[in-house]
């Protein structure tokens, strides 16, 4: 799940980083990276880096999704756990002493 969420999120950041024909958010251009890597060449390692991403993700998925199929018994989310009382448990009061009655 930590893997998947990790991809997830890397999936995220690299498609924001593509510029887009309106313009996007254009952090992925040449202007910003000085003379590192063309226009073209940045394209093209973002197109790249997102369809290996994507087909990670992919794979992540169909894999969560099988391995979810094969548990037994009633299926439940991991919201449906009721949080851990943490307050202190209260030991009951004392009891009173017997009053004799004479």
């Amino acid at each position: 799940m930590i893997v998947h969420l990790f991809v997830t999120l890397a999936l995220i950041g690299v498609v924001l980083i593509q510029r887009s024909e309106g313009g996007g958010l254009g952090i992925g251009t040449s202007q910003g990276m000085g003379s590192f890597m063309s226009g073209r060449g940045t394209a093209n390692l973002l197109t790249r880096t997102t369809a290996i991403l994507a087909g990670i993700f992919m794979v992540l998925s169909l894999t969560l999704a099988m391995l979810n199929r094969g548990t037994p018994g009633p299926q439940r989310s991991l919201l449906d756990t009721p949080p851990a009382n943490t307050a202190p448990a209260v030991p009951p009061p004392p009891a009173k002493p017997a009053v004799p009655t004479n």
